[in-house]
């Protein structure tokens, strides 16, 4: 490219010293240039790619949250286990106490109905 430039300018009439002196300084920032886009290139793009520092954390974060939530899992199972207990306990007690019921409803028909027969029955 040097070249190129350095025979445009003695083309155009520029004395050898003056010509190559143009076409090194335009070369030196042309590379000048291109050097500093490309630093900026790998600047953006190092930002946007993860280490692998940045998957090792999230793996680990992922980690963290799934250990987290099986210890949610197995506290909310722990409390449904204390729920079913309770519901069998409350059970117990209803099929107790509608037994109890039946028997002193059916004392209590017997009862009435002894009454009632010796009323009529003892009375004549």
């Amino acid at each position: 490219m040097e070249l190129a430039i350095y025979g445009v300018f003695r083309d155009a009439g520029i004395e050898d010293v003056k010509a190559r002196a143009i076409a090194e300084t335009i070369h030196t920032n042309v590379k000048a240039t291109i050097a500093e886009v490309v630093e900026q290139h790998y600047a953006v793009h190092a930002q946007q790619l993860a280490t692998r520092g940045d998957v090792e954390k999230v793996r680990l974060d992922v980690e963290q949250l799934r250990l987290e939530t099986k210890a949610e899992i197995e506290k909310i199972r722990l409390e449904v286990e204390k729920v079913r207990a309770e519901v069998a306990r409350v059970e117990t007690n209803i099929i107790k106490w509608i037994f109890g019921s039946i028997v002193t409803a059916a004392g209590l028909a017997t009862g009435i109905a002894l009454a009632i027969v010796r009323l009529f029955f003892t009375a004549s």
